[in-house]
């Protein structure tokens, strides 16, 4: 039986469908990524699944139990929560924030086991409000995991942590999903949803549009690779595209990028071209296919961090 479960998902705010009729489902013991940029309708999703907001359409399976049947308590008993911002009382320490949480279940973890867990051990007596951002994450999903939860809810966990902070809050995914347990991550990062996740799904304008494990998305790009440079004058663009090895080329002002086969002579032939057109690369560089890559290929625009979440 899967932990999570729903099909035909919908939800409109006003005249916008922000969630637009999808299937999805996490299997036990598995680590879905649900990828996209901010409003695409990933916190929607969540926060339906979670049970904080009721679907317009479609119907959501949580263990097999269904919101609304009588068994809603026995639900939220299984799972566990991270938002994407936290507010706890400043005031509080992190050791009664955790004992707090705690007493809103009938079982759970222990709070010292908690804090040994995730490193708090240093700030276990300090004001929630004196903590770094790194570890005010850290603290929040102490609350989350402090009723031992079958279900890990993380909606954008990392998002404007240092690196360093980052791979620490992995490694506190990365060690749950080891037990066996089931973890849906939101995430607009790709390298995270590489890290952690044993299938990712592609949502974008309210719709899944790819699903399949991180590898699976990458090679169904085929054995191709991508070379990006700027140029301080325009390109003979029909010269450029025109190269046997040139699968795809866009360009974005003086920013070119193409997609060419995987080989040496590949790379050689562009950069003949570039010479014969008397072009100075700046900052050239070359990758081969990545998540960023694959949402670049199915919507045809770059993943965008900066835009604001839809309507929630």
């Amino acid at each position: 039986m899967p932990a999570i479960a729903c099909r035909s998902l919908v939800k409109r705010y006003a005249d916008k469908v922000a969630v637009d009729g999808i299937d999805l489902e996490v299997e036990t013991g598995e680590c879905l990524g649900l990828l996209g940029p901010n409003g695409a309708g990933k916190t929607t999703t969540v926060e339906m699944l979670e049970g904080l907001s009721k679907p317009d359409a479609g119907s959501i399976e949580l263990f097999g139990m269904a919101w609304g049947k009588g068994r809603d308590n026995e639900i939220r008993e299984r799972f566990g929560v991270q938002l994407q911002e936290t507010q706890l009382a400043d005031k509080l320490t992190v050791a009664e924030v955790l004992r707090l949480f705690r007493s809103f279940y009938r079982k759970g973890r222990d709070v010292e086991d908690i804090i040994h867990a995730l490193a708090l051990e240093e700030e276990r007596n300090k004001h929630f409000s004196k903590l770094s951002g790194g570890q005010k994450q850290r603290v929040a999903i102490g609350c989350a995991l402090v009723g031992d939860p079958e279900l890990l809810f993380l909606d954008e966990p990392t998002t404007g942590l240092d690196p360093r902070a980052r791979k620490a809050l992995w490694t506190i995914v990365e060690r749950y999903r080891d037990q066996g347990r089931s973890v849906l991550l939101t995430t607009h990062y790709m390298e995270e949803a590489s890290a952690l996740c044993d299938r990712v799904a592609v949502m974008d304008q309210g719709k899944i549009i790819a699903v399949g494990t991180p590898r699976s998305l990458v090679d169904s790009l085929g054995m191709v690779q991508f070379v990006e440079f700027e140029v301080a004058r325009p390109l003979d663009e029909t010269a450029l595209g025109a190269l046997a090895s040139v699968e795809n080329l866009v360009v974005r002002g003086q920013h070119y990028r193409l997609r060419v086969d995987r080989s040496l002579a590949a790379l050689t032939s562009v950069l003949e071209e570039l010479e014969r057109q008397s072009a100075q690369p700046i900052g050239l560089s070359t990758h081969q296919s990545t998540l960023d890559d694959v949402f670049l290929h199915l919507t045809g625009r770059a993943l965008h961090r900066d835009a604001p979440e839809a309507a929630q």
